[in-house]
């Protein structure tokens, strides 16, 4: 619900890929406060209250941080925490935040009970896409949210045509089987709307259900499943890091796929503006109808 007044709305953005929203509405000025995770634009955490802390991975190898990860779930722990203190003090009027996955971000339950008890009343937008066009739903639902609904309109219009004119360029070209890694140890197939983004692009994602979650896999599995091309998307990670678990994966990799490491965070794994920029390098690396940015995707072999 848009407030009306002369003030700025008090935006808390709870998950990077609403504050990359945000940003991209022009709201940058009216976002008071977001999570230790947030990077994109450089760099929203400057001037702005830190309201989300997470678990410390910093040392540990990919399958140190799936055993930490699975431990606190298993218990019933956080793995997000809301600095509550700084939350009150923010005092915002519209709070972006998801239940997609509580391993990518706190959830929603959370943040509504903190308010309870901080008495908070600010409006709760709660982003759960699973799919592309869910998420440009979401960037109209900020839109609306947040008194920017031209800007939505404009931005989604723009996102729309860019799609379009990828699955114009791919259209009648052969469709390779795309394996995307969204986690390296144990392997975990790539979910949600990824395998969409494959499609859009002009190949086939194999193992992969779209609109599911990811789940993990096997690499026997990968191998029968016989993709022309790994996908090596590493969530939470840049595109150094895909690349170095790309390293870490070599003698497991199917001998003759195409591998390619990309920034997952900027290009796939964030359901934000940034998934269409996904789309068109993922057709470029399938198809070379576009030109490869070499800070975004390289190929590995």
């Amino acid at each position: 619900m848009a407030r009306t007044g002369v003030s700025p709305l008090r935006i808390a953005s709870l998950i990077p890929s609403a504050t990359e929203i945000a940003f991209a509405l022009g709201l940058d000025e009216q976002v008071v406060g977001v999570t230790f995770e947030c990077d994109f634009p450089p760099d929203p955490r400057e001037g702005r209250a830190i309201l989300v802390g997470g678990l410390d991975t910093h040392g540990l190898d990919a399958s140190a941080i799936d055993a930490l990860v699975r431990s606190k779930v298993a218990s019933g722990e956080l793995l997000y925490t809301l600095d509550e203190e700084r939350f009150r003090a923010v005092d915002p009027d519209v709070v972006l935040t998801q239940d997609l996955c509580r391993v990518c971000a706190l959830p929603s339950g959370e943040v509504e009970q903190a308010m309870q008890q901080l008495g908070c009343r600010a409006t709760v937008l709660t982003l759960d896409p699973h799919s592309v066009s869910e998420v440009l739903d979401t960037i109209m639902a900020v839109g609306e949210a947040c008194s920017a609904l031209g800007p939505a309109q404009a931005l989604v219009a723009n996102l729309q045509a860019r799609i379009e004119a990828v699955r114009q360029d791919v259209e009648g070209l052969t469709r390779p089987r795309v394996f995307v890694l969204e986690w390296p140890d144990p392997p975990f197939v790539a979910g949600h709307w990824v395998p969409e983004l494959v499609d859009i692009a002009g190949g086939d994602a194999v193992l992969a259900q779209p609109g599911g979650r990811s789940v993990p896999t096997t690499w026997a599995d990968v191998a029968a499943a016989d993709p022309d091309v790994v996908i090596v998307a590493s969530c939470g990670f840049d595109l150094e890091g895909s690349l170095q678990h790309a390293h870490e994966l070599a003698d497991q990799l199917p001998e003759r796929a195409a591998v390619w490491c990309i920034d997952a965070n900027g290009l796939v794994v964030r359901p934000g503006p940034r998934l269409v920029d996904g789309i068109e390098t993922i057709a470029a690396l399938l198809h070379g109808v576009r030109s490869v940015n070499p800070t975004k995707a390289v190929r590995f072999r």
